[in-house]
């Protein structure tokens, strides 16, 4: 895997970021960091990645469970350590799960095998935060 990251310029702390599947992502800092906040912080694409992670691997868990799944929200909460470098210390991850007929145990097992064995992002955090989980399913 490959990706390249360009600062745009002078005038700001945006970054352009480039990857080797050939997406662009722009990345900005805050004003009092001399950003413009013009995008995502840096820290946030970490952990939307992360939820983007462990989402992709649920839907495909739950999808190869025969199960009728409509839709996959996990919704992130983060704490940071206030030294620097401001690891993340603590994550929450809330997962809303709704189709037709969803059993919440198959979707429990999904979200641990997501974090015990697939999501190499979650696993990767998991060296500097506790990690917690919940879920609802949602009958659609």
């Amino acid at each position: 895997m490959k990706t390249s990251v360009s600062w745009t310029g002078p005038g700001g702390m945006s970054f352009v970021a480039e990857t080797g599947s050939g997406h662009a992502v722009l990345m900005d800092g805050a004003v009092e960091g001399g950003g413009r906040n013009l995008a995502p912080r840096p820290m946030e694409m970490v952990l939307l990645g992360t939820g983007g992670c462990t989402a992709y691997d649920v839907v495909a868990i739950l999808k190869k469970s025969g199960l009728d799944v409509r839709g996959c929200e996990v919704r992130l909460e983060a704490v940071r350590a206030e030294t620097d470098p401001k690891v993340f210390t603590r994550i929450h991850f809330h997962f809303v799960v709704s189709g037709k007929g969803v059993k919440t145990n198959i979707v429990e097992r999904a979200i641990k095998l997501s974090h015990d064995k697939y999501c190499s992002a979650s696993a990767m955090l998991a060296h500097t935060a506790e990690i917690s989980t919940s879920w609802e399913v949602i009958e659609d």
